[in-house]
């Protein structure tokens, strides 16, 4: 299933022009607030008319002002999951649950409501209130409504934004069986690297209502300059690995890697499974002598691939670790001291509570 998407708009002074495709998977839209993001999902949605330009799933045109088509919102058999649960109060978990399938064909309404409460692990919730449901329940309850309506597409506009650290932690594993489990495309709004580096199949990068780049997530969030590199707290790299084995009685994953292998506070994972793992460039030091006594687990071998500068005094140092790449954000005057050079090998210091999968 193909979402076709070349739209040109304008709000006020604010000027949004975005082209791309999405044939399934996650596709995120990623960028700062005020970026476009949520605009261009209302559009998706039907819940904004373009000013120019032309929408379409696979050969059903959504919206085209050339031939003056707009299909409205309710015809359009979206699921759309908002920052907010918005929940209706005075209903039970069932019954809001039961208000997304009424959306649904008739045909299709009995089809799977066991699967999506299984899925989400919502079926000890049903006979709730949602003013009884934590904020992590209550945007999972949410997703169910919207899965529970049939939708062809599932737009998901900051759906995790409203929640803190906890909550996210809880509701990130549901999130990822969606994915893994079900063949719905989906459209995932965010502005954390965190979150889309975890779910993304592929990102979209959104700047002043324009699309800077499109790629894969490995790959855009391994760039060591560009969109991503201004983002101090997030930025760093994305690795595919394979779960390796578990070590229960120290509480870690480890994956292999290309060549080498990580280890990472434990986490529920079936081994043999692909991951993928966020490295960020701030939790890694570099170091000429391989490096002892330490606390961290992860050292990586590797040579100098390419050394980025920035004006406020840091680097980005790329270093190839036997085909897998990890950037450390580090100092000029520790790029100058280390007398770091391209070629020149390097072991990467990786501290394990940084990483996720």
């Amino acid at each position: 299933m193909t979402l076709s998407v070349d739209i040109r708009h304008r709000l006020g002074a604010f000027s949004l022009q975005a082209t791309f495709t999405s044939d399934g998977g996650v596709t995120a839209l990623f960028g700062p607030s005020g970026s476009g993001k949520t605009s261009i999902v209302r559009i998706i949605a039907g819940l904004t008319r373009p000013d120019h330009g032309r929408v379409s799933l696979d050969d059903t045109v959504l919206a085209d002002t050339d031939r003056q088509i707009f299909v409205p919102r309710h015809r359009r058999r979206f699921g759309y999951v908002f920052q907010e649960a918005r929940l209706f109060p005075h209903l039970s978990v069932r019954q809001n649950l039961n208000y997304g399938r009424w959306f649904a064909p008739r045909y299709e309404r009995s089809e799977n409501f066991d699967s999506v409460i299984d899925l989400l692990g919502i079926g000890g919730l049903l006979d709730r209130r949602p003013a009884k449901l934590s904020g992590g329940e209550k945007q999972r309850v949410a997703i169910g409504r919207a899965l529970l309506s049939s939708p062809q597409l599932l737009l998901m506009d900051e759906p995790l934004a409203a929640l803190d650290e906890a909550r996210k932690a809880e509701i990130l594993p549901y999130l990822e069986r969606l994915r893994d489990e079900t063949k719905i495309p989906i459209i995932y709004v965010s502005h954390s690297i965190a979150e889309v580096a975890r779910l993304a199949n592929r990102v979209i990068v959104m700047r002043d209502g324009k699309i800077e780049t499109i790629g894969a997530a490995v790959d855009i969030f391994s760039q060591l300059s560009g969109p991503l590199a201004a983002d101090r707290r997030e930025a760093g790299v994305l690795l595919e690995g394979r779960v390796e084995s578990m070590d229960d009685r120290h509480h870690l994953t480890v994956i292999a890697l290309k060549t080498a292998k990580l280890f990472v506070p434990a986490q529920t994972a079936t081994v043999g499974k692909t991951v993928r793992v966020h490295i960020p460039a701030r939790d890694v030091i570099l170091a000429t002598t391989r490096p002892e006594g330490l606390s961290a687990l992860n050292i990586l071998d590797g040579e100098v691939q390419g050394i980025g500068t920035a004006a406020d005094g840091t680097a980005e140092v790329r270093v190839d670790c036997g085909g897998d790449i990890v950037t450390a954000r580090i100092t000029q005057f520790s790029v100058d001291r280390l007398g770091l050079r391209i070629g020149l090998p390097v072991h990467a210091v990786i501290k394990t509570v940084a990483l996720e999968h």
